[in-house]
């Protein structure tokens, strides 16, 4: 495990000489929580706790915002940069302890472009207490609560006994949101409605392994957001971090807000998850539903995640970044261009945000595993989320 974490982030060190120190964590942070072997929603914790931290130790030096939660006085003159750097590598080796040398490495070649000195010395002591302060926050936040979940049956009968993952993670104390619920939308389509029996034959029609009328792009665009969590944003909000003109500052406000506003998405796309417990396609399509008459044999494109079906987690995050792009860029921005793990070789771009949350939506009908009601109700949640983090958090105290 070692040797992968330091491989894995000296892979992602690789080429980011020109990269600020705020994009340059987010790089290891993702990295870090890969080599970790964590899931979607765990890393989304662990990119949100890392750029939390990072703001307020940046802000400690600049003071230009309102902090998020740890209030620090840095001394006059402190290096921002060390102090970013500290407390990223404060959080990180605290949340994975195993990877403390690989994390040690990263931050020596990082700390290395700062100069020697006081400043150096002042940003490194800034960044340390305020890294262990944000982790020491969010150390009771919920995220290790036990998985007791309870498969539903009856007594002697046979169900798969793989437990569904993050059953517990809508009551993990949330970022932005006061309580996981607070964005919870209201029930999926009844089983006996025109509009659910629409979502059932697009999705069986187009989201079938075995599709007929599903076109190659479409095919490309489903295996290409079969990646999940903060791997399927951070390319996004790391081009964007890179245009000209942006100050260490801004970056490490912006990354804070928008990892926390999808870490978020999250916990209450899991609260509706598990408080509606609506089937997903393979299972509708096989037993059947409503005048739908089952097809025994129907596997979707991608495989289904281990969790229920409404409303969607892709939806949700990926409109949560949306929004908080468009509240720091606007509604366009240069051509931002994406490769994906699960489709070698297809490059994605966009311009908007509207158009990349849009395709990462629409994605998860293509490879079967959401119906397109999910899909909007993600959306609108997701939009909510952003929006809230974006106007309400982080405020500027000085031009």
């Amino acid at each position: 495990m070692k040797s992968l974490a330091l491989s894995l982030v000296l892979l992602f060190l690789a080429g980011l000489a020109a990269a600020d120190v705020v994009v340059e964590w987010n790089e290891i942070a993702v990295a870090t929580a890969a080599a970790g072997r964590h899931g979607a929603s765990d890393a989304s914790r662990t990119t949100a706790l890392v750029h939390a931290a990072v703001f307020d130790a940046v802000n400690a030096v600049e003071a230009r915002y309102t902090p998020y939660k740890v209030k620090v006085t840095a001394p006059a003159g402190a290096s921002a940069d060390a102090a970013a750097a500290a407390a990223a590598h404060a959080a990180l080796v605290r949340l994975y302890p195993a990877q403390k040398d690989a994390l040690a490495q990263a931050l020596a070649r990082s700390l290395g472009r700062v100069p020697d000195g006081p400043a150096k010395s002042d940003g490194i002591a800034v960044g340390e207490k305020v890294g262990a302060q944000m982790a020491a926050l969010r150390a009771d936040d919920g995220a290790n609560a036990p998985n007791v979940y309870r498969p539903v049956t009856t007594p002697g009968v046979y169900v798969v006994t793989t437990l569904p993952v993050s059953s517990h993670w809508g009551t993990v104390t949330p970022w932005v949101l006061e309580r996981g619920s607070q964005v919870r939308p209201g029930p999926p389509p009844a089983l006996t409605s025109a509009e659910w029996a629409r979502d059932c034959e697009e999705t069986g029609n187009l989201g079938g392994k075995r599709s007929t009328v599903r076109t190659p792009e479409q095919t490309d665009v489903a295996r290409f957001w079969s990646i999940v969590g903060p791997a399927s944003w951070d390319p996004l909000l790391r081009a964007l971090a890179a245009a000209p003109g942006r100050t260490l500052g801004q970056n490490a406000r912006f990354f804070a807000l928008a990892e926390m506003a999808a870490a978020d998405g999250y916990i209450a796309v899991f609260d509706a998850k598990y408080t509606y417990n609506l089937w997903r396609p393979i299972t509708a399509m096989r037993n059947g539903s409503g005048a739908m008459r089952p097809v025994a044999d129907w596997e979707p494109l991608i495989d289904t995640p281990l969790h229920p079906e409404y409303p969607c987690a892709h939806c949700i995050t990926s409109a949560a970044i949306a929004a908080v792009v468009e509240s720091e860029f606007g509604p366009t921005f240069p051509e931002v261009t994406m490769t994906s793990p699960g489709a070698p070789g297809v490059v994605r771009r966009w311009t908007t945000a509207k158009a990349f949350t849009d395709e990462v939506s629409i994605a998860r009908v293509w490879g079967g595993i959401h119906y397109r009601t999910s899909m909007v109700v993600g959306q609108a949640m997701g939009r909510q989320i952003g929006a809230l983090a974006a106007r309400d958090y982080l405020r500027p105290t000085r031009p």
